[in-house]
């Protein structure tokens, strides 16, 4: 298993929370998704690619900080 982890800005509420998990969940590969409050994003699976995943938190509104 493979885990990348980010540091995000803008996360505010739990509703960022859900829309970062909700976000990256459905990637190819993904299959478990950790996000706290204080914007630290964490995702686990087989076959990840981290560029592609920081360019889908981009894509949310969540930029690797």
């Amino acid at each position: 298993m493979q885990t990348e982890e980010f540091t995000v800005k803008n996360v505010k509420c739990g509703g960022c929370v859900a829309n970062i998990h909700n976000g990256l969940k459905d990637i190819p590969g993904v299959s478990a998704v950790e996000v706290t409050l204080a914007g630290k994003v964490s995702v686990s699976g087989e076959g990840l690619d981290r560029a592609a995943l920081s360019a889908r938190l981009a894509e949310l509104g969540y930029p690797v900080a």
